[in-house]
Formats: C-alpha cells, sequence, structure tokens
C-alpha cells in the first residue's frame, strides 16, 4: 500500500513536470506578441522611432479629391531596385542626404502622411530619385502626394535604369523642375474604378475627365497636349502597360 508521504511527492513530481511542459508554449506566445506590436515601427540610423504622424496632411486636403478615391493606376514590377543605405525611410521614400530622397515602391492612403513627416523632419529636401514606382493603390492619396511635392518646390528625376509606372508618372509630372536619364522608363494605362470600368467606359462630359485634365494643365502641360496625353495613356487597357521612352514623353511634358 502506497504511503500518503509517496503519494504526495507523486502528486508535486506530476505538477511541476505539467509546469514545465506548459512554459515553452507561453514564452512562445509572448514573442509572437511582441513582434506584431513593433510591425509598424520605422527607425533611423540612432534607432530612435520615426512617428509619421508627426505632420499631417489636413483633413480639407484629403477632402479635395475624395471622390477620385476609387480609381486606381498600378502597374507592379517583378524586383524593386535597391535603394542603398539611407538616413531614414519613410514607406516609399528614402533619405540619401539633406537635399536628396529615393522613391521606389507603390502608393498607398499612408502615403502623404508619409511624405508630410519626411519634410518636417528633413525640411531641405529638394529632389526625388524616383527609382521604381509603380503606381498608386490609392488614386486621392496619389493626387495628394503630387500636388504636395508641386507645393515643396521639389524636383522629380528618374535616374539611369529607373522605372516610373502607372499613377508614378502623375507624381513625375509634379516636379517644379523634371528630368529623365536617357534609358528611363514611363510606363502607362488606362485608369479603372473599383467596378472595373476604365476611362473609355465614361462620357467625355463626366466629370472624372476634367480631374485629371485639370492635374495636368496644373502640372504646366498645355490644353492640347494634356488632353493628348490624356488620351493616349487610356488607349492602353488598364490591365495592360505601354512603355515609353525619355523622348516619348518629353512630346508632351517639358523637361529641364
Amino acid at each position: 500500500m502506497v504511503s500518503a508521504s509517496a503519494l504526495l511527492r507523486t502528486l508535486i513530481v506530476a505538477c511541476l513536470a505539467a509546469v514545465l511542459a506548459f512554459a515553452p508554449a507561453q514564452a512562445q506566445q509572448v514573442v509572437t506578441t511582441t513582434t506584431v506590436t513593433w510591425t509598424y515601427a520605422t527607425s533611423d540610423d540612432d534607432g530612435d522611432v520615426l512617428d509619421e504622424d508627426a505632420a499631417l496632411l489636413g483633413d480639407e486636403a484629403v477632402a479635395s479629391d475624395a471622390d477620385l478615391g476609387a480609381t486606381r493606376r498600378y502597374a507592379p514590377s517583378s524586383q524593386l531596385a535597391t535603394l542603398g543605405r539611407a538616413k531614414a525611410v519613410y514607406g516609399p521614400f528614402s533619405v540619401i542626404d539633406a537635399t536628396t530622397v529615393r522613391m521606389a515602391g507603390d502608393v498607398d492612403g499612408a502615403t502623404p502622411r508619409q511624405f508630410a513627416a519626411m519634410l518636417a523632419a528633413y525640411p531641405m529636401l529638394k529632389r526625388i530619385e524616383m527609382v521604381d514606382c509603380p503606381g498608386s493603390l490609392d488614386e486621392a492619396a496619389n493626387l495628394i502626394l503630387a500636388r504636395a511635392i508641386r507645393r515643396a518646390g521639389m524636383e522629380t528625376v528618374v535616374p539611369a535604369g529607373g522605372s516610373v509606372r502607372s499613377g508614378a508618372v502623375e507624381l513625375w509630372m509634379a516636379g517644379v523642375r523634371r528630368s529623365a536619364a536617357p534609358d528611363a522608363e514611363f510606363g502607362v494605362h488606362s485608369w479603372a474604378d473599383e467596378y472595373g470600368r476604365e476611362a473609355r467606359d465614361y462620357p467625355a462630359s463626366d466629370p472624372v475627365h476634367a480631374e485629371y485634365l485639370g492635374y495636368y494643365r496644373e502640372m504646366g502641360l498645355e490644353d492640347a497636349k494634356a488632353h493628348a496625353f490624356y488620351a493616349m495613356t487610356n488607349a492602353t487597357p488598364f490591365d495592360d502597360v505601354t512603355y515609353l521612352t525619355r523622348d516619348d514623353m518629353a512630346r508632351y511634358v517639358t523637361l529641364n
């Protein structure tokens, strides 16, 4: 017959074994939670967290293009170019030095705020090198960003081997000075709304066309060239891309 003391020791050992078996699982849960918590943090060279809400665009700016929120222009590539070492990163923007930022990646709803935060931290920035820019996932945000680039008096450059496509072409147009390397690539196509309707599916009198034409004129295109460029881009279906050279773009846009 098992004594009471032996039974007690057996129960204690069993409890300890259960606790030790459960402990690794608990530790793994804590690590997973911590990793998710820091997913949205970005740091500079000194390890300080960069808060993208440090400088926000006002609600009025967002509302000004709200009616274009459904449209999208996007032409992804197979692999984004390497930007090299950066002083700080804000979404698709990598600050290289006091005056230069490189851009690679698409524009989404957060990008205008990231751009504003970057300018607040680096107010001397004047040059955007657009290395590999596939376009916009949020066209309203894309046009807000484009106008912010113009207000900041920034120069837009497509460097050697660079590629801008879809809505990113409109960002390049926003530069107060615009330039491109001889081998720069520009990809254009029609926009499409959330129902899959493209520019050609809307009557010529629809206000959505006036929004784009007005933007092109705002960025310095003559009326005839604005219409010609818009018609040319919309001649290519949304799910396809027409590639243009620097000289092709010079037919519509003044290069510096």
